[in-house]
Parts: C-alpha cells; sequence; structure tokens
C-alpha cells in the first residue's frame, strides 16, 4: 500500500474547523475567542453561523471553503442513532479528506473519541487493539479505520490523526446536562465511587489542539492516531462535587465500565506532558467559559439571587 505524501505545509495558519455549532465546537469557540486565536474558519450549514455548506451534500463547495487552510480539523459527527446514521461518521471523515485533497490542505485531524477502547482489556495506548462496546464507539473505530486505510491508498494526500478525545467537561452528560427535577442521579462502583474517566476541560483542550495545528502547520509529521487527555482520570462523583451539584447514587449496573483511563504517552512525546487531572480544576476550567446560572427565587417583597 502506498503511503501518503506530506503536502507543503503553509506559513499563515486558516483553520477550517468542521461542525463546530455543536456542543464541542461551541466551547471551543469560546476557549479561542478568549486566547484570542485568529485563523479559525467554522463550518456550518447556516451561513449565518460561519461558512454555510453541507460537507456531504457540496463537496465542491467544501473543497472551495477549504482552500489556503493549513488544517482541517473534523468536529461533525454523529453519537446516536441506528448503523445508518452512525455510518455518517465516516463518510463525514472521508469528506474531509477528499476537500483537503482537492484543496491541497497539508493536515487534516479526525475527532474520535476514547470510546472506541471499550473495557480496554488490551490497554488504552494507541497501538492496541480497541473493543468498543458501544454503537458510538465501533462507528469511530470504523471511521478511523476507512479513512486512515483511503489515506493510505493516495500517493499524494493530507496527513491524517485521528484524536481520541477523552470526556470534556460541559460536552459530556455528566457536566453538560443537568437533571430537569430532583439530585443528579449517579452510578457508583464497588470501590464506593463514581466511575473513573480521561477527562479535560475545554480551555485545556483549545491550548492543546493550537499546539497541535501549529505542529501541522510547520511540516511535522504527526502520528496516525492520538489520544487526547488530561494524565491520569478522575472520578464522577469528584467532578460533580467540584461543580457544587446535587447528586443521588445508585448502585452501578454491570455494563458500567469502572474505568477507562487513557494513555497519553505518545501526546507527552508530541507536545509535553499534560497536567494531571484534578476534578476542581477541570470544572474551573469549564466554569470559566460557561458559569453556572443564576438562580432567581421569587420572594415576596423581592427577588433574590
Amino acid at each position: 500500500m502506498p503511503t501518503a505524501t506530506r503536502m507543503k505545509p503553509g506559513n499563515t495558519e486558516k483553520v477550517l474547523i468542521v461542525g463546530g455549532t455543536g456542543r464541542l465546537g461551541g466551547l471551543l469557540r469560546l476557549a479561542w475567542a478568549r486566547q484570542g486565536r485568529e485563523g479559525l474558519v467554522w463550518q456550518s450549514r447556516r451561513a449565518s453561523d460561519g461558512h454555510g455548506l453541507d460537507p456531504l451534500g457540496d463537496p465542491s463547495g467544501f473543497a472551495r471553503a477549504a482552500a489556503g487552510a493549513t488544517t482541517i480539523f473534523c468536529l461533525a459527527g454523529v453519537t446516536a442513532g441506528g448503523p445508518s446514521e452512525l455510518a455518517l461518521n465516516s463518510d463525514l471523515a472521508l469528506a474531509s479528506i477528499r476537500a483537503a485533497r482537492a484543496a491541497s490542505v497539508p493536515q487534516v485531524f479526525l475527532a474520535s473519541s476514547a470510546a472506541v477502547y471499550g473495557r480496554a482489556e488490551t490497554g488504552t495506548g494507541e497501538d492496541g487493539v480497541p473493543q468498543p462496546v458501544s454503537d458510538y464507539g465501533r462507528a469511530k473505530l470504523a471511521m478511523e479505520e476507512v479513512a486512515l486505510q483511503n489515506t493510505g491508498n493516495w500517493d499524494n494526500g493530507p496527513a491524517v490523526t485521528c484524536l481520541r478525545i477523552g470526556n470534556v467537561a460541559g460536552a459530556d452528560q455528566l457536566l453538560g446536562t443537568r437533571a430537569a427535577n430532583g439530585p443528579q442521579m449517579l452510578d457508583i462502583c464497588a470501590d464506593g465511587h463514581g466511575p473513573r474517566r480521561s477527562y479535560i476541560g475545554p480551555q485545556a483542550l483549545s491550548k492543546m489542539l493550537h499546539k497541535l495545528f501549529a505542529l501541522g502547520r510547520g511540516g511535522a509529521t504527526l502520528p496516525p492516531i492520538l489520544n487526547i487527555a488530561l494524565e491520569g482520570a478522575v472520578a464522577m462523583d469528584d467532578l460533580l462535587e467540584a461543580d457544587g451539584r446535587s447528586w443521588r447514587p445508585m448502585p452501578a449496573p454491570p455494563t458500567v465500565i469502572p474505568e477507562l483511563c487513557l494513555d497519553i504517552t505518545r501526546l507527552s512525546q508530541v507536545i509535553g506532558r499534560p497536567n494531571r487531572a484534578d476534578a476542581i480544576e477541570i470544572v474551573a476550567d469549564y466554569r470559566g467559559l460557561v458559569p453556572h446560572p443564576t438562580v432567581v427565587t421569587e420572594r415576596r417583597g423581592g427577588v433574590s439571587r
């Protein structure tokens, strides 16, 4: 199988972000705006949100939007649904690679997920054998495989890196949502704590991504698969406590994975070792962008906040 030839790197950063209107995209947009990052171009199906185009239905428009870009970052994806819906993850990845090839974009990053590891019986290093247990994890693994296989089949094409991103505070189901009524329910494992997961705050993630964009723009050879998270794992009950949430425990069913901690050895070699995961710092990272909503309670004679 021929290997992909590295396209000529660009000098001025232009990152086309595909699917930037989702929960994670919204947090990254806030983080990069706070950091004063320039050269970010956001794709959306609605022109009011950026480049208005359908990456699957308008490949020529996708290529035009990518013209002059140094990087395409594909955040777009499907998290739920049947096989046909989840297969769109692979279609979106291939569309990004084809647009990059048509527009001579040297680097493509594809947002994958720690969900590809499943119960991590073979470890959570990028060279291990993933064993996803969810349909979403299997779809993301299929996306990686088809993207890297197609990249390798091209004599001249973009370099592709699949980013297996851990849980992102605020974009996850734990901190990013609230119980409609009453305390939040949380599975508690045999050790008396909630499941432990690799986590990262959106501001820390935005800085990592910026480093990777700069390396790709400079012509560095990046690995085809890269875990993205802080070092170590945090318990979900600690995160709820750090966020001041009211929550109630319930016994974890056998299907719950007690711990999934990504091996970040390769990431440390590429951009330097990240900070160690700490529940208070992770929540502070998220709340620095999205403060707690003000709770207004009507009282006789006035309003208390």
